[in-house]
């Protein structure tokens, strides 16, 4: 990208506010570098990075990143075996303190719903390099000051402590001179420090009343700074051990350094990484000064910025536009008066296209779409040049000459008044030729202009189309409002009139304007008043849709409760009768148990009824219970699928009232939805399940039904007739039961002296109920699992009574 266009449209003030939030110095060099991309796949991972880190800071307040100094000197001086000094070690620590934490902070959010969310970052976070035992090592020996510890060695620590015990001896001996008689001779009754040793500040004429050494004097000479003869000896045992403390810690230094050498390849590498995520950082808190938002890379270079404004303009007064380019039409022709906005608009979408290429979010209100163009020109503003000699028109002529030489279908050209500066004709005439050669050329141009002539070239050329500032004649002021489709509006005689010109000079004018100036003006005039028009209709059309889709929506919330409660009702019910028929077959069952037993008492078939006879009255019975099961309940499974959620649902988010997809569901109950480009997580109650969705599921479960009810009914076919087993497995537990209940009605009337009963170990529940209800069956004498060659717990034998 040409350094020229990212001057012209101020790219270099949008790199400086990144410096505002950088803490580290290869973070400062990142931004310092940083320049729009034009490799796609680059592009989207840098907006994927800057995504991450916007999420991170919303949510967690941002990386943890610590100010660091530039340890890179250290790390070549530790490559040649030098040692560090003290503080360049607290440098070095830092970094690898804050390696750590990085690390940690990132292992924590794989516990949390926003590490689920997270696309690029945790994945660089796992280069960094922990060094734990040189940062502990570090840690103990050197505060983050610069201060060697005691405890960096216990030879140390014990020559600190004789200091200390030889400090506090010179300091009693010391101060016994500020009191009594010997403090008439002092200047000041205290006790100071000069040449790393202990002295006193002694009037001139009195020093010979203390003996040792003079190390210093005031400036006038009448104070001396006397070391006692006395603590002369004590002064230079402390001298000794501070000799000693030095070269302790110069080995501690030594062996600090001497640790850290063989890892100066993975400091680095943490260092860089570190200064990445610092710049990722400053992209995001970026993000959240401008309010910008994340755009979508389109590569066919279809630009569509919804409700877009200048980054460097307050939010709260910048007049958001919609800006579309690169679909239906490669040129864009902006007409309008002076101060009304069309410079500040070319600038908008050439700056957001170079933020966007640069892995930065761009400022808009809504979801917006950028190109990817290899060169952006742009042509702004009075570039005379006074030391080339060169007029206003002529530095645009040379700076477009340049432009044209190395323009292709990839280029993004900007013009700001293009063709000015010249006899109004001509200037007309060539910026409507340097447009066509533009066009030829197969780039995107956005251009504004003063000549009404281009307001017909916007019109009749294709893939043009034109554009203006709205302009308010009532309030003679501009309202910056960017409008597609229609040529600028020439205002001068209304504000002439409106400003108090009189009728004479205004009808004068009016005779020596061009008449085809005025149909034109005229004919603008009534395409923005019909379009007015459309839009108030649109707001009404909308407002009115608005109110019969929430009448349609609490219509059918009412229906699906009605129909919820009406099945209730009948569920109810059955459940009513169940209780009844069950209580009936019980005591059938009890008289059936009787009487066969009489039977086989007598050994024969006495008795009004067969066995066949009893059986055949025992099913009448059954069949009078009801199915409340959900399963065959269409009302209730409809509501319970209604209320389902599953990952590709699409839905509605109430609070947004925007409509989406589902993505996945987090442990924390919230799902992650994609609106758009956006992705969010909101609350499962916040969610509603659309009718097209509900539909499709409906039309899978149907013939997902039909496939079970087949395979369950030639399974009971083949169970009903096997003579002496019974496999339950796959069955659910209670139709297994019930299975059972019927098989054992079969085996009864057939004489078998013992079944065998398949039920699976799997979880054991079903196993456990066979066992319950063969335990409690008066047709079963007794019962035990099969042996173990023969399928063990796994199959239950029943001894028929």
């Amino acid at each position: 990208m040409n350094k020229k266009v990212l001057q012209t449209l101020e790219y270099d003030k949008i790199k400086l506010q990144l410096h505002a939030f950088l803490l580290t110095p290869v973070g400062r060099q990142e931004a310092d570098a940083l320049a729009p991309e034009t490799d796609i796949d680059r592009i989207n991972y840098w907006l994927l990075e800057t995504a991450d880190g916007v999420l991170i800071d919303r949510l967690k307040g941002g990386l943890p990143i610590s100010k660091l100094a530039d340890i890179t000197p250290h790390l070549k001086r530790l490559n040649i075996n030098a040692s560090l000094s003290a503080t360049e070690l607290s440098e070095v620590s830092t970094v690898l303190r804050n390696t750590s934490t990085i690390v940690n902070f990132f292992e924590q959010l794989q516990d949390e719903v926003i590490g689920e969310s997270l696309q690029v970052l945790p994945e660089q976070a796992q280069n960094l390099e922990i060094l734990q035992d040189v940062t502990r090592q570090i840690q103990i020996a050197i505060d983050i000051s610069g201060r060697i510890n005691d405890e960096a060695s216990f030879e140390l620590k014990a020559i600190r402590g004789k200091i200390i015990g030889h400090e506090n001896a010179v300091k009693h001996q010391m101060q016994d001179y500020t009191r009594g008689k010997t403090a008439q001779y002092l200047s000041d009754p205290i006790v100071t420090i000069r040449a790393d040793r202990y002295v006193l500040p002694v009037k001139a004429e009195y020093r010979n009343q203390f003996g040792g050494v003079v190390h210093d004097q005031s400036q006038t000479g009448q104070t001396l700074y006397i070391e006692p003869q006395a603590v002369v000896e004590l002064n230079n045992k402390l001298s000794e051990l501070r000799v000693k403390e030095a070269v302790e810690e110069q080995h501690v230094l030594q062996e600090l350094s001497a640790a850290l050498a063989p890892h100066t390849v993975e400091i680095a590498n943490n260092v860089k990484i570190i200064g990445h995520f610092d710049f990722i950082n400053a992209k995001s808190r970026l993000s959240a000064r401008l309010d910008a938002m994340q755009p979508t890379v389109n590569p066919n270079n279809h630009v569509n910025l919804q409700q877009a404004w200048h980054p460097l303009l307050d939010k709260k007064i910048a007049v958001a536009n919609d800006i579309v380019l690169g679909e239906d039409y490669k040129a864009i022709i902006i007409t309008g008066p002076n101060t009304g906005g069309k410079t500040i608009t070319i600038k908008t979408l050439g700056l957001l296209q170079l933020m966007a290429q640069s892995g930065l979010f761009i400022t808009t209100k809504r979801p917006s779409t950028v190109g990817i163009f290899n060169e952006v020109f742009a042509d702004i503003g009075d570039e005379q040049s006074i030391e080339q000699s060169l007029s206003t028109f002529s530095s645009h002529m040379a700076n477009i000459v340049s432009m044209l030489d190395n323009i292709d279908d990839q280029t993004l050209v900007i013009f700001d008044e293009l063709g000015a500066g010249t006899d109004p004709a001509e200037g007309a005439a060539l910026a409507i030729a340097i447009l066509d050669k533009v066009a030829s050329l197969g780039a995107y141009v956005i251009a504004t202009t003063h000549y009404p002539e281009l307001k017909l070239y916007g019109y009749n050329r294709p893939e043009t189309i034109n554009a203006s500032m709205v302009f308010d004649v009532e309030t003679l002021r501009p309202t910056y409002q960017f409008m597609m489709g229609v040529p600028g509006q020439s205002n001068a005689l209304a504000i002439a009139k409106r400003l108090g010109l009189g009728e004479d000079v205004i009808g004068a004018a009016t005779a020596l304007t061009n008449e085809s100036d005025q149909d034109l003006n005229n004919m603008i005039a009534d395409l923005v008043t019909k379009r007015d028009q459309v839009n108030k209709e649109r707001e009404i059309l909308e407002l009115q849709l608005k109110t019969t889709d929430e009448q349609a929506t609490a219509f059918e919330e009412k229906q699906r409760q009605l129909e919820k409660d009406r099945a209730q009702i009948v569920l109810d019910a059955k459940n009513e009768a169940n209780h009844i028929v069950a209580s009936t077959k019980k005591q059938a069952e009890q008289l059936i148990s009787e009487i066969r037993k009489e039977r086989l008492n007598a050994g024969q078939q006495t008795g009004q009824f067969s066995e066949q006879d009893l059986q055949a009255k025992k099913g009448q019975l059954e069949k009078l219970r009801q199915n409340n099961s959900l399963e065959k309940n269409k009302v209730l499974q409809r509501a319970k699928r209604a209320k389902a959620l599953a990952a590709g649902d699409e839905i509605l988010v109430k609070s947004y009232s925007q409509q989406g997809t589902l993505v996945k569901k987090h442990s924390n109950g919230q799902w992650e939805v994609e609106m758009g480009i956006l992705k969010m997580l909101v609350d499962e109650d916040d969610v509603v399940k659309t009718e097209a969705t509900d539909n499709a599921q409906k039309s899978k479960a149907k013939q997902k039904q039909r496939k079970v009810v087949k395979t369950k009914t030639a399974g009971n076919t083949v169970r009903q007739t096997a003579s002496a087993k019974l496999d339950l497995r796959g069955v659910r537990y209670e139709a297994a039961l019930s299975e059972l209940d019927r098989y054992l009605d079969t085996a009864v009337l057939a004489n078998l002296g013992a079944v065998e009963i398949i039920h699976g170990k799997g979880t054991g529940a079903l196993r456990k109920g066979v066992t319950e209800f063969l335990r409690s069956d008066r047709r079963v004498k007794s019962f035990h699992f099969a042996s173990a060659n023969a399928g063990g717990d796994g199959a239950t034998i029943a001894e028929l009574a």
